[in-house]
């Protein structure tokens, strides 16, 4: 690594966008200030009036490794994170076998240390029986224990009351939950099965995965978390019913926080039409009225937090009938290019954009030097020309399952150039490099 200079770059950071250059100095940013000269072996970058902004942290992504790598593994997801401008994620546990031991999950880092190409954690899992090794779970090395408290992969479905008080009030870190109801689920199922019998199309899954399910069980983990004073964050938030449970106000201040996902933001139940079960997916994409109030969330702050929740599987497992197609799409590769969409309609500001993509998930899960274009902090920088368009094709997308609900669209927006920690991966629309990649680490 050598210095860098970016020069004339527009730097999105903290609710501004300041004019000026930017030096890094090995993995660090060791100033910005209007003007930089220096001299020796410096790598001087000519941004030229486009914007800088810090890499996006995406606290919610399913990589598939160990154990379903013919969908996905750590290095290719993670490969098409940084093309995305994704610098850092947090994995989820439901892999095979699932993360439910410190054994395992140290396995999976064992894996990403040299095959991330972004910086990493991962969640801790939690089952009805898993509560001593959720117990030994480091909270300044492992960014949360994830609780499913809905359908899952495997032996993580925790529906045990006793167990999910245990879990809520003993946890030594941030717990995040995937909310729903279980038991309602289960009753709209049995009702389309007896209506459609095995031919169940996929229009039917926003009602089967229903808004009630989502209110029900994300009414019960916020009272827990009441109850036990627990650090609670609610992942991809998809009805405006749930939305009222949330409080409005600044992040570092609220021990209950919730997160919205770049395709409840982008899709309705209008487009399973044309998709299909290519956009079946859990908690379900509900209605226009539920997009719209989703967005809206997330301006007046009552959702803290955007993330892709990307979960891939291959073309072939997608196109089976909806009782066995499973649930999941990728969006990795572009998350903050959708979320540009919102830009261009006037939606949101950029300013803002960076703060719930970038700011606000390192405020949530603590996280040590980043998330911000400040000296000091590690080089996660993302070169972003707000006046180009990426168009999406077979040809330029790098998920492993080779396959985008995008395709042949053209979105706002087109990544110029990704850093991880001061290393150049990605540039011009190619991967270079190797996986730079570190664990990331949490302050308490």
């Amino acid at each position: 690594m050598r210095d860098i200079v970016f020069k004339e770059a527009r730097i999105i950071n903290r609710g501004n966008i300041l004019e000026g250059d930017l030096w890094v100095r090995k993995d660090r940013i060791e100033r910005i200030d209007p003007s930089i000269q220096l001299k020796g072996k410096i790598t001087e970058i000519g941004v030229n009036g486009r914007h800088l902004m810090p890499g996006v942290i995406d606290d919610q992504v399913h990589f598939r490794e160990p154990g379903l790598e013919h969908k996905a593994t750590i290095f290719s997801e993670s490969r098409a994170g940084i093309a995305g401008g994704v610098t850092s994620f947090m994995e989820m546990p439901n892999t095979r076998p699932p993360a439910l031991t410190q054994e395992l999950l140290a396995d999976k880092y064992r894996i990403a240390s040299t095959n991330a190409w972004g910086n990493y954690s991962f969640f801790m899992g939690a089952s009805n029986d898993n509560l001593a090794e959720i117990l030994k779970t480091d909270p300044l090395t492992v960014c949360g224990v994830k609780i499913f408290m809905g359908s899952s992969t495997g032996n993580m479905l925790v529906d045990d009351m006793t167990v999910l008080e245990k879990i809520f009030s003993l946890c030594p870190t941030l717990i995040a939950t995937h909310c729903e109801d279980e038991e309602t689920v289960h009753a709209n199922l049995e009702e389309a099965k007896s209506r459609y019998g095995n031919n169940i199309p996929p229009s039917a899954h926003a009602w089967i995965r229903s808004r009630e399910a989502c209110y029900k069980s994300s009414s019960l983990a916020i009272d827990l978390a009441k109850r036990y004073n627990t650090r609670l964050h609610i992942l991809h938030i998809t009805t405006k019913e749930e939305i009222n449970l949330f409080e409005a106000g600044k992040i570092e201040n609220k021990r209950i926080t919730s997160e919205a996902c770049v395709h409840h933001m982008y899709y309705s139940e209008q487009d399973y039409l044309d998709l299909g079960n290519q956009i079946k997916c859990n908690p379900a994409i509900k209605t226009s009225e539920d997009r719209t109030a989703i967005l809206k969330g997330v301006l007046d702050d009552r959702i803290d937090i955007i993330a892709s929740d990307h979960a891939p599987h291959t073309w072939e497992e997608k196109s089976e009938p909806y009782l066995h197609a499973p649930s999941g799409l990728p969006l990795i590769q572009h998350s903050l290019l959708m979320m540009l969409s919102h830009w261009h309609d006037g939606e949101i500001s950029l300013e803002r954009l960076v703060e719930k993509m970038c700011h606000a998930p390192a405020i949530c899960f603590r996280i040590a030097d980043r998330g911000y274009l400040d000296e000091g902090k590690y080089a996660d920088i993302v070169m972003l020309d707000t006046k180009k368009q990426t168009l999406v094709s077979k040809e330029n997308i790098l998920y492993k399952c080779g396959w985008s609900t995008l395709e042949g669209k053209s979105l706002p927006g087109r990544i110029e150039g990704t850093w991880v920690n001061g290393n150049l991966v990605f540039e011009n629309g190619v991967v270079v490099g190797e996986p730079a990649g570190k664990r990331l680490t949490f302050k308490f």
